[in-house]
Parts: structure tokens; sequence; C-alpha cells
């Protein structure tokens, strides 16, 4: 079966030209009236350089005159147009009983006047200026020309009477100007009976022509409701078959209407849901048009379905892939805005490795909810009461689905893995653990009257991002952490303003976290001079900090550095703001009581017990590194819930060495970025020698100078990176799990 396809010509700014001579013209006419982004597309497509100010002598003299589409155009619009219009004008004076003769007379000079008219305008007016001086010409000459002259006093008061009522009528202001000047100058030339004939048809004239563009809105309002509203009764009657009468509403024919059509996103809905391939076309259609707020409405009511339409945490975690927040729904973006980052947010529970983290984090998702709920409940915004139910929904879900994993951990007796290895840990998780030294030297640096900027140095997977999330909980209530991940939106940028604009943005968020409203700062404001308003929105900022201390954690900085390598911004500018005179605090291994708890109680309630030689263990082979630890740790755990329940419980040193290989192969992206990334090939071949010589071997200088000359350099690089230590006279390698790495790596 065959998709439905859009009929030709609608839901369109550049409909085709009916091939017809005669309704061909009548098309150009009413588009010129009703749809001039018709027109206009219809001129270029016949030749680009056409538009409504082109001139027939700038068209002749650019040789375009070989152009037979434009021989077309012009035959409609200054010999056809002339004709139908009289021809009009003919029937309005039969109406009016005028004689035969007069009737005829009037006709051919108004035609003649027309065409002398048409391209009298045309050269002097252009395109448009043509056909509308043309017409009006053609028929005001016919009707001077057309009708004898008598009575010259009573019926010029009679002719203005009839003009001036025709043109408040049909054009309010401009054809009551127009009526009463036409209605005295003919009244005067026609006599008895056509002045009165002149004067009304001069004023509806006048009052459909110029008024057309001050008061059409008002004057057809009445008319197109009715008319738009029986298409959409037929529409449903019809349960929204293919092609939907949708097309014909007055919306996609009549460019000029500024009120809102009633009912137009009612119908709009009705027909994206029964014909979605005509309800697209038009909804991006009135998405540019006068009628764009139907399109909006209908937009946001499509948000609503969809987000209503979530009925597990499966669809929650996609619904921020279907949300567009634009500038088109600018009312309604902080709504969607808190949706999708609520998805998001659920998203990343559910890509936790374990059901332990899952929970944890949907936890936090449940207690946002509660609070967006709540703020809900008191807005008196217009939207919110449509959105009100579906984020009550979405609390339920995932309130019953952190419940259901719960319940099956249960019934499975399955031990928790709080343990992260993937992603740094965040502010919400439980298990950062440690670190206190380091948050003391911070804090010490901090209130140093100088404030240095500080660089926190270690190795990779050792922690520092983690630490930079949770930096808050080892520093007094009065230094206000701003973390901004220079990976994303600010190194990104294109610009410096763009660059401070992403910085700035991402400072309010992580203070918003914090309970902190810091001032905004438009990313228009940082065009003309970025670096003067960044400074300037910083004072702003230390007066909303009021007593407090703001602590600017930069993550990923060398991002920055390749976008300054790049070309994207200044060196000088970009780092003199930062300052680099740099304080180097370095982060390093856990400490080993840090490490234990980690082990052993990770977490509350923490369900898996150690054997005390098997946490030995795993202290000798992670040497208490943060990532490790978690990464065998958690292995350990995938291993206990393959038991059997009786001894799922308890971790023994059988099972810390059963681990071992697997955490290897899972934690592999980790051992594989030292040997590509960190070492040179000189540095890969001391490391696999130094592995092959079994665990806690030590290899003298000696015996490695002999294998490796001329290595001094590459053993301070190792040395640097933190891969091998010196014992006395020789090295070996720190951290028994990457020496294990290696040797699994030698052939």
């Amino acid at each position: 079966m065959t998709s439905p396809q859009l009929p030709p010509n609608a839901y369109t700014y550049a409909p085709q030209q009916h091939p017809n001579l005669i309704l061909g013209s009548l098309q150009l006419l009413l588009w010129l009236v009703l749809r001039p982004s018709a027109w206009r597309n219809h001129l270029k497509r016949i030749d680009p350089i056409l538009d409504t100010d082109s001139s027939l002598i700038i068209l002749l003299r650019r040789g375009r005159w070989r152009n037979l589409a434009l021989w077309r155009l012009l035959i409609q619009r200054y010999l056809i147009l002339p004709i139908l219009a009289n021809v009009l004008l003919g029937l309005v004076l039969r109406m009016l009983n005028e004689p035969i003769a007069n009737i005829a007379f009037s006709v051919a000079f108004g035609v003649v006047g027309g065409v002398v008219g048409g391209v009298v305008g045309g050269v002097a007016f252009g395109l448009v200026g043509g056909v509308a001086f043309g017409v009006a010409f053609g028929l005001v000459g016919g009707v001077a020309f057309g009708v004898t002259a008598l009575g010259v006093a009573l019926w010029m008061a009679r002719g203005v009477v009839f003009g001036l009522v025709a043109g408040v009528a049909f054009g309010l202001v401009a054809g009551v100007a127009f009526g009463l000047v036409a209605g005295m100058v003919f009244g005067v030339l026609a006599g008895v009976q056509a002045g009165v004939q002149v004067g009304v048809l001069v004023g509806v004239l006048a009052g459909v022509l110029v008024g057309v563009a001050v008061v059409s809105n008002v004057l057809s309002f009445p008319f197109l409701t009715p008319w738009n509203y029986l298409l959409y009764r037929l529409d449903k009657r019809r349960n929204g078959k293919s092609p939907c009468l949708l097309r014909y509403h007055s919306a996609f024919w009549d460019e000029w209407q500024r009120l809102h059509l009633p009912r137009l996103d009612e119908h709009l809905l009705f027909v994206i849901e029964n014909n979605p391939v005509e309800g697209k076309a038009a909804l991006e259609y009135l998405s540019t048009s006068p009628q764009r707020w139907a399109a909006q409405a209908a937009q946001i009511e499509l948000d609503a379905r969809s987000l209503q339409g979530c009925a597990d945490v499966e669809a929650i975690r996609k619904a921020h892939r279907s949300l567009v927040i634009d500038e088109l729904r600018s009312e309604i973006s902080p709504l969607l805005q808190i949706f999708s980052r609520i998805s998001e947010d659920v998203n990343a529970a559910l890509n936790q490795a374990s059901a332990y983290n899952q929970r944890l984090v949907l936890t936090s998702v449940a207690d946002k909810l509660n609070l967006h709920l709540q703020n809900f409940y008191r807005s008196s915004d217009k939207y919110t009461a449509r959105f009100y139910p579906i984020i009550k929904s979405w609390r339920e879900i995932v309130t019953n689905y952190i419940e259901e994993l719960a319940k099956i951990t249960e019934l499975r007796q399955e031990i928790d893995s709080p343990y992260i290895t993937g992603n740094p840990i965040t502010l919400e998780q439980e298990i950062f653990i440690g670190r206190d030294d380091i948050g003391l030297r911070i804090e010490q640096l901090l209130r140093d009257r100088r404030r240095p900027p500080l660089l926190l140095y270690g190795q990779r997977r050792m922690g520092k991002t983690s630490l930079l999330n949770n930096i808050g909980k080892l520093l007094p209530s009065n230094i206000i952490p701003m973390f901004v991940d220079l990976q994303g939106a600010p190194s990104s940028a294109s610009d410096h303003a763009g660059f401070l604009y992403n910085l700035a943005r991402d400072m309010e968020k992580s203070a918003k976290k914090q309970g902190l409203t810091l001032p905004s700062l438009p990313r228009e404001v940082l065009k003309s001079d970025p670096f003067t308003y960044f400074d300037e929105w910083l004072d702003k900022v230390e007066q909303a900090l009021e007593q407090n201390t703001a602590l600017l954690a930069l993550d990923e900085f060398e991002v920055l550095d390749n976008a300054i390598t790049k070309g994207r911004f200044d060196e000088q500018d970009v780092l003199g703001m930062l300052r680099l005179n740099v304080q180097v605090v370095h982060i390093s291994y856990l400490k080993e009581a840090e490490a234990r708890q980690l082990i052993e109680r990770p977490v509350k309630d923490f369900t898996l017990r150690y054997e005390p030689n098997a946490v030995e263990r795993v202290l000798q082979l992670t040497r208490c590194h943060p990532f490790l630890v978690q990464l065998l740790c958690a292995e350990i755990i995938v291993l206990k819930n393959e038991q059997d329940p009786s001894i799922r419980r308890l971790a023994t040193l059988g099972d810390v060495e059963a681990a071992i290989p697997e955490a290897l192969q899972s934690g592999g992206f980790f051992f594989a970025d030292i040997q590509n990334n960190q070492v040179d090939a000189t540095g890969k071949d001391i490391l696999r020698f130094i592995a092959a010589q079994g665990e806690g071997a030590i290899v003298s200088r000696q015996t490695l100078l002999q294998h490796f000359p001329d290595a001094d350099i590459t053993f301070n690089l190792l040395l640097q990176r933190e891969l091998i230590e010196e014992v006395d006279d020789g090295y070996g390698f720190q951290v028994e799990l990457i020496r294990r790495w290696f040797v699994s790596k030698q052939n």
C-alpha cells in the first residue's frame, strides 16, 4: 500500500500556474491580490532576475524577450486581464440597464486603455504596478467615456452619496476618499441616471482595490469563518480522507489575513492525526505564515500528547529525542525543557550497569519530578494545566519502576553493584569516597588572599572529574563550585562571544543546582566587545555571591588548548582572562583506608562481605587506584551473582583471582589508552620487559640500559606517568593489574 501523496499545488508558497491561458490569467490576478508569495515565486520560476519591481524596458534590454514564458506572462497581464476586467465591467453596466451601445464603447475603450495603461505602468512601476495601473486606467476610462453626460448638479450629489456609502462598506478610509473624489468627478460628467451608476461603481471599485490592504482582514473575516468551519466539518465527516479539504482553508490562499482564524489549530491537528503527510506539509506551511499561531498551538498539543503517551520508563528515556525546543514555541519552551531534561536523566539512569545505580539515579529523578509537580501546581501559566497531569504520570511511572527494581533485586537475592567504571561520579551518586586531604588543600589555597588559579593534576581515571563534580561535599558551604565541562559547548563555539556565552550559561546551571541564581548574560550583549561585557557580568556575579566565594571548576582544559591551536580563539585573550600562573594540586591514589571503604562499604547497606585476605588482595592488585578498585570489585559482584545464593554474599581470595581476567577485558579501554596514548614505542618495550619478570619484580637500571640504551628520557616519562616506580637502583610496576595487562599483550 503506497502512502498518500500531497495534492498538487497544496500547502506551498510556489504553486504552479494553470496551463489554460484564461484561467491562468485569473489565477495571476488572485495571486496579486491575495498571495503575493505565489506571485513572486512564479516570477522567479520564469526568470531568476524577475521581481515585482522589474520594468519592461530593463527586461527587454537584458535580452529576456526570447523567453516564451515571459511572453505568456506579458500577454496574460497586459492583454487578457484588461479584457476580462472590462467584460466584467460590461456585465455590471448591463445589470444597471446601460444601453448596449454605451456598454460596447465602454468595454472597447476600457480594453484599449487597460492595455496602454498596463504598458505604461509596466515601464514606470514594474510588473505589479503595470497590472494595477492598467486595470484601473482601463476601468475608469471605460466608465468615464462609456456613459452619457446628463444632469450636472442634481446627480452629482447622488453620485457623491452612493460613492461615499460604497466606499465605507468596502474600503473604509481609503474607499471613502476615492469614492468621494470619483463620485464628484463622474457625477458631474454623467447626468441623471449615469451619475448614480458611476458613483456607485467607482466607489465599489475604489473600496475593493484601494482599501483591501487596510481593512480586508475585518471585512472578509465574517465570510471566511463559516467557510473554514464548513471545511472542518466536511473533513471530519470524511474521516480525514486524502486529499483533505484543509487545503481550501483561507489560511492557505489569503496571506493578508492577520486575525486568528477560529479552530484552524483544531482542523490542523485533526488532519495531522488522520493524514500525517498532508498534516506535516500544512504545519510547515503555517509555521511561516501569518497564521503561525495555529502551527504553534498544534505543535504544543502534539508535544503534550507525545509526552502523555509515555507509558513506561523506556518511552520516557526516548522522549527528549522528539522534542524540538525553538523560538517558535518560546512560551512553552521552559516547560518542554523540563521534560527534556527529565527524559535525559532517565536515559542516563537506565544506562547505569547495575540495578543499584539505576535506582540511585532514578530516585534523584523522582525527587526532581516531585519538585516540578509542586511548582506546576502553584503556577498560573496558561500551558501548565495541560502539562500538569503529564508530569504527575511521569512521577508515578518512575516511582513504580524504582520499586520494581528493588523487588526484583530482593527476589533474586542479587548483590547490587554501586560501582561506576564508565563515567565520572556525579553529585547525586553516593559512592564518592575520600579525597578529604585534597579538599582541605583546595580550601587553604582559596583562603590565600592572592587566590591563585588551581590546576588539578593527575593521571587518567584517577577521579579528577569525579572530584570536580563532588568538590562541594569537601568544602565549606560558603564556597560555591561552578562546574563547567570544556569538552562541551564552550570549546565548540566558533568565536569569543560564543565561548563566553556558553561558559556563563554553564556557570549559571551549576550554581542553580546549589540554590544560587546568577544574573543572565544574553548572547547579543557579547557580540561587540565580549571580554569587556563578560568582565562586567562577573562583577554582577560577585554581587550575587554576597559573602560567598565562587570556585570555577573547568574540566577537560586541554580541549580549550586544542581550540586555541586550531585558531578559533586568541590565546592571549582567553588564557589571559583565566590567568595561568597556577598552583598545582596533585591527585593520585586513594589512601588505604579510603580504598578499604570503597571495597567493603561503598554505600549504605552494602550486602557483600569480604574475607580479610580478599580485601588485602584487591589492595595489592590495584594499589588503591580508584578506577581499578571499582573495576575489579564490579567484576567480583558479577561473578558472585552467578554463584549459589548460599555462598553469594561472601567474597573469597579465589573470587578475587577469578575476577582478574574479566576486569582486564572489561577495562580494556583504560589499559589500551596507556599503551597507545601515554607511552612511545620504547616505553612499550620497557613495560613489556618488566612485566615479563613477574609480579613484584624489580629490574635493575643497569639491566634495562643493556636492553634499551639511551632510554633515560623514557624512564623519566614512565615515572611521570606513574606507571613505574624507582626501587633502590631498579624499576618496577606501580600497579599489578597494569602489569598483568601488559603480560597478556606480550604476543
